[in-house]
């Protein structure tokens, strides 16, 4: 068999250009496009080791765990090499890779996980940046090197006997269906859970957690609840994911956790559209990240970042940082491109183009909320296309509440309590952002900017976007807001664009088709806000002040 080797050398540099914002000559050399991130490459011998070797069958009903483990451990031991997964179904449990090894799958060859749940012994992992007991993912590794999964076969977790399911994502003959397989109900009978433990589980806050009062039979008699993300490379370097379809995952799809040199190329991450907490590609506390070429299509966030959650991502205090997404498309998922809510450590240097969202909740989304902490900084997005977004095409929201970002039928939400609280290490601060060249053709609103009283969203640059949507710019709690060479056309049109407690803001060159009201000014600690090259004449009212808002705080030219 031929050598199946990967290397990426180095990272082609993005000629970006933000010129039509003014921005200080410190600024300009902080954000350059000159120093970005070298991916270090994978590399393998030629020894080639079949499954079929050591005896596995592809009946769909003999278990290769053993088989396909053992094939592994020789391969390492030997100085590397390739596992061939060959044609075929191939039943298994939890698999472990180890240094020096790519696990190649050939084409039409299925790795399907076995949905019997003993299989999976209970382990300590991590769970939404926290630590926590869960169920053995099916491929995972820790502290291991030049690592790979590659070729053009389909990895499938049986997310389906894992996950619960909200009646209100399915047809009422899907739930119907559904409930009659087996399992349990919640007591409102809205969510479905696929037995008693998975229940019971959902009943304790903080189930997983680990503490000393919990011995190993209360984690039994919760089990089911503690679903496993399917990929999980815990402290690995040089790592490639490549050309494989990733399925079916019974919580996060690829979870590459504090982990360095990842190229995943070519890839498909693939789950049901209700599934819960069905995220395609996490990459949390990592560092040196190229994506590429790669399909998402999921139940929750498609592409996110994250660095850890609360105080257990503070203590970790390892930033997702040098990371660039390119030429890739996201179709369902909660959001297309996404930071957070788990960001405690930090994220920094993201440089995110030449990506398409279709049908997603949300396109760009930031979002956090107090209790995080963590500094979010230098993220730059630019060539980003997006159709029929269900929420908000670019969205920055500090109050993020663990909720769908779209209510679900028969929903209702109350806004969050705005108060202001005191700084402290447990305020996070979201700051310099540069997002150019954005089209969205349909969105439920254009941009919309949400800091806290005590911590406004800052640095925010948008240059050159086009957003058809229902509503248009809504930016609160926030300073140096700078959008320019903007053209909406909106729906809803009172007002155009609404601006609360906002400190230099400045809107330059914004297109419209039409508005009853242009703008509408808030709160008591607005200042320096500029309208500039904007056709104010159109709309049939310019301006709005209210709720202590002074006309001193706005200069239209």
């Amino acid at each position: 068999m031929k050598k199946i080797v990967s290397a990426v050398l180095a990272i082609p540099l993005f000629l970006l250009s933000f010129n039509t914002i003014a921005q200080t000559k410190s600024e300009q050399k902080a954000y350059s496009f000159d120093n970005l991130p070298v991916v270090a490459a994978t590399s393998f011998r030629n020894d080639t080791i079949s499954i079929l070797k050591y005896g596995a069958k592809s009946d769909g009903l003999t278990l290769n765990t053993k088989i396909i483990n053992q094939a592994i451990t020789d391969c390492n031991k030997r100085g590397g090499g390739v596992v061939l997964i060959p044609e075929g179904l191939w039943l298994t449990g939890p698999i472990e890779l180890k240094s020096n090894v790519n696990l190649h799958l050939a084409k039409n060859s299925l790795l399907q996980f076995t949905k019997d749940f003993n299989e999976y012994p209970l382990v300590e992992g991590n769970w939404e940046g926290t630590p926590q007991m869960r169920n053995q993912s099916p491929i995972w590794a820790v502290g291991q090197q030049n690592i790979a999964i590659t070729g053009y076969g389909i990895v499938d977790g049986n997310g389906d006997a894992w996950r619960m399911v909200k009646k209100e994502k399915l047809t009422e003959s899907q739930w119907k269906k559904l409930i009659s397989s087996g399992g349990a109900l919640s007591e409102n009978k809205r969510i479905w859970y696929p037995s008693e433990k998975s229940l019971k589980g959902s009943k304790i806050k903080d189930a997983g957690v680990l503490s000393k009062e919990k011995d190993a039979a209360f984690y039994a008699e919760i089990k089911d609840f503690l679903r496993p993300n399917m990929v999980v490379l815990n402290s690995c370097k040089r790592i490639l994911l490549e050309g494989v379809t990733f399925q079916n995952s019974a919580a996060w799809n690829l979870h590459p956790l504090m982990s360095e040199d990842i190229t995943i190329r070519n890839v498909y991450a693939k789950n049901p559209w209700y599934a819960q907490n069905g995220d395609g590609l996490d990459l949390e506390s990592c560092k040196n990240v190229l994506v590429e070429g790669s399909t998402f299509d999921v139940g929750d966030d498609g592409i996110c970042i994250k660095s850890g959650r609360d105080a257990a991502g503070r203590e970790r205090a390892m930033p997702t940082e040098n990371v660039i997404i390119r030429n890739s498309t996201v179709y369902h998922a909660h959001g297309g491109f996404v930071i957070g809510s788990e960001m405690s450590g930090g994220a920094r240097n993201i440089f995110i183009s030449d990506c398409t969202f279709i049908g997603t909740d949300i396109g760009l989304r930031f979002k956090t909320t107090r209790g995080r902490g963590g500094v979010v900084e230098n993220i730059h997005a630019r060539n980003i296309n997006m159709k029929d977004i269900a929420g908000e095409a670019i969205l920055f929201d500090m109050y993020y509440a663990a909720v769908d970002p779209v209510p679900l039928t028969g929903e209702k939400r109350a806004a969050p309590k705005v108060e202001l609280l005191p700084v402290t290490e447990e305020t996070p601060v979201f700051r310099k952002f540069y997002i150019s060249n954005v089209v969205c053709d349909g969105a439920e609103k254009a941009v919309f900017v949400r800091g806290l009283p005590e911590m406004s969203i800052s640095d925010i640059y948008l240059d050159n976007i086009t957003i058809k949507a229902k509503a248009g710019i809504d930016i609160q709690e926030a300073k140096n807001i700078q959008i320019s060479n903007a053209h909406l056309e909106i729906k809803d049109v009172t007002p155009l664009i609404y601006i609360q407690n906002g400190k230099s803001i400045g809107l330059k060159n914004i297109g419209y088709t039409n508005a009853d009201l242009l703008m509408r000014i808030n709160g008591d600690r607005n200042a320096d806000i500029k309208l500039l090259g904007t056709d104010t004449k159109r709309a049939k009212a310019q301006v709005e002040f209210g709720h202590g808002a002074s006309a001193k705080v706005l200069r239209m030219k």
